[in-house]
């Protein structure tokens, strides 16, 4: 690869996420709106203690969201498919940057998430957990010394933490290596799904790595070992692109230069298609072949030229054609 490749690069973002819930209160499924909207003002009112957290934080009813302002909370990752499902009863707390979402009222009655840029768990871990002992500090957690955290799935039991990495494994892709991961990867205890993941595709060849069991381990054992098996993970799409570049260079370079042509040409665009065609210049940028485009630029596209984004960004409900219409023009005017 290029001198000037940037494998690093290959992690979009890492995700630390704490299930927990109060002690001595149903879950969620359980709970009416009338209890759901008690227990989302008692953590706010334990939550917004200092004027930092008053200031940087803000509280989100789904109850007052439309659909699409719902749903590109989705797309960026903030909440979830069940927590919009709950919206009679369910809130989110958020801070200005979008790097912190604390869902209340999901599958469990608090889903703390942090999110960090690039392979950087350690530090997501670190700010999930201050804030998940503000909110502690105040409000007992339902907890058993033997099972940990008690959560609504069994699966979360014990730390309550999910780590996730989000990758862009392209070649690996391309190549079918991908089905041998999926089944290497799920043997010892972690999880590949696709975008927005489970039952989602990879589409933009964007995969979220995570691990599946948090019982019996240590949060600190949870992110060294999907370190380990991240960085294992680059290093195989990395000798797989260097395969690629010795054995079929011109057909790489046409397939990545090709994409940006249509990207910066293109009237209309579909989202699919749009996810493919960046995909292909992200591993451009990625290999060095690309020197004149930023990771952060393709990273930014990959998420507001979403439908519903795209829609709160252009300020106006549109149809499929318009959609496909406004994100061409979005997508020209951000590589001209």
């Amino acid at each position: 690869m290029s001198k000037n490749s940037d494998e690093s690069n290959l992690v979009l973002s890492s995700r630390i996420r704490l299930a927990r819930n109060i002690d001595k209160v149903p879950f969620p499924i359980r709970i009416d709106e009338e209890k759901g909207k008690e227990l989302i003002k008692d953590v706010e009112n334990v939550f917004y203690i200092s004027p930092e957290i008053k200031e940087d934080y803000i509280t989100n009813y789904l109850w007052n969201l439309d659909e699409v302002t719902d749903n590109s909370f989705l797309e960026k990752h903030l909440i979830s498919p069940r927590l919009i499902n709950n919206y009679k009863k369910s809130a989110f707390i958020l801070n200005k940057d979008q790097t912190v979402s604390i869902m209340l009222n999901e599958e469990d009655h608090i889903r703390l998430q942090c999110i960090t840029a690039g392979l950087n768990l350690e530090e997501a871990f670190k700010d999930a957990n201050k804030l998940d002992d503000i909110i502690e500090d105040k409000l007992n957690y339902a907890f058993d010394e033997n099972l940990g955290y008690l959560t609504a799935c069994p699966t979360n039991l014990g730390t309550g933490l999910r780590a996730s990495v989000m990758i862009h494994l392209p070649v690996l892709s391309m190549s079918k290596e991908i089905t041998q991961l999926y089944n290497a990867v799920t043997q010892i205890g972690m999880t590949i799904r696709g975008l927005y993941g489970e039952g989602s595709n990879a589409d933009g060849n964007v995969y979220q790595i995570s691990n599946q069991i948090s019982l019996g381990v240590t949060e600190e054992e949870i992110i060294n070992n999907i370190n380990a098996v991240v960085n294992q993970i680059i290093n195989q799409e990395n000798i797989a692109r260097e395969h690629l570049l010795k054995n079929r260079k011109y057909e790489l370079e046409d397939k990545i230069f090709r994409s940006l042509g249509i990207l910066k040409s293109a009237v209309l665009m579909n989202s699919k298609e749009c996810l493919s065609l960046l995909s292909n210049v992200r591993m451009g940028i990625e290999m060095g072949i690309i020197n004149d485009i930023s990771s952060q630029t393709i990273n930014e596209l990959f998420v507001s030229l979403q439908p519903a984004t795209l829609q709160l960004l252009v300020n106006k409900k549109l149809n499929d054609k318009e959609r496909d219409l406004e994100r061409a023009k979005l997508i020209r005017e951000k590589l001209k």
